[in-house]
């Protein structure tokens, strides 16, 4: 009696079974890089340790021991130096800020980070602070000043008289630039009377995050130009 098949087709091997699970992990972005894709950042590393080799090996052979030892200090120092602003309370304090720090932070924390950030930047900042409507004032060595409010929108709120920098010794007023930070996204309203007002930049959730991540003031206010 002929023996019956227990399937109906060729099943797949294991190996075209592990190529398909891989395939599917890859359309997801769940696999990680291909050998190919970290292949020039390993090289370099090895690059760059054998350099570093080489050169502290140049360096005993010439001076003595003093120069391997001074090069392993300075490594552990680097080192050091990086976990420690690696460190959140550390890294904020400097002025880089992640968008989940940014999401958790009041007014008053948001005006303190931009303090943090502006000066990270190389501004020259005051931070005034108010119960409800911090503002932070700063200029840099160029000669800019800039006045930093915080509202969802980018006119002057119902109760609010519009804002008036103080005028700086030397600068018009016109020359003092307006900037309106809010963490989510203004209104095409909004866009259209700063334009109009034409002393007034607009920082939206966007920017406030690129600019947490260490990307310069002077950088975004050019792009809203």
């Amino acid at each position: 009696m002929a023996r019956l098949s227990s399937s109906f087709g060729p099943s797949p091997s294991r190996r075209a079974q592990r190529r398909e699970t891989v395939r599917l992990l890859r359309a997801g972005g769940l696999y990680g890089p291909r050998f190919r894709e970290v292949l020039p950042g390993l090289v370099l590393v090895v690059v760059s340790v054998c350099a570093v080799v080489a050169l502290l090996a140049w360096g005993y052979r010439t001076v003595g021991v003093a120069v391997p030892v001074a090069g392993v200090v300075m490594a552990v120092g680097a080192l050091v130096l990086w976990v420690r602003r690696r460190r959140p309370g550390a890294r904020r304090r400097i002025g880089y800020y992640t968008p989940d720090d940014l999401q958790e932070l009041d007014t008053q924390g948001l005006a303190l980070a931009v303090a943090r950030m502006l000066r990270r930047d190389g501004w020259r900042v005051r931070l005034i602070p108010a119960p409800d409507r911090p503002r932070v004032r700063a200029r840099n060595t160029d000669g800019c000043h800039v006045d930093v409010a915080f509202r969802p929108v980018a006119e002057p709120l119902p109760d609010e008289e519009p804002p008036r920098p103080r005028p700086v010794r030397g600068k018009p007023d016109q020359e003092v630039l307006r900037v309106v930070v809010h963490r989510g996204t203004f209104a095409a309203r909004d866009v259209q009377w700063a334009r109009r007002d034409g002393r007034t930049r607009l920082l939206d959730g966007t920017a406030l995050r690129r600019w947490g991540a260490g990307e310069e003031l002077r950088v975004l206010l050019a792009e809203d130009l």
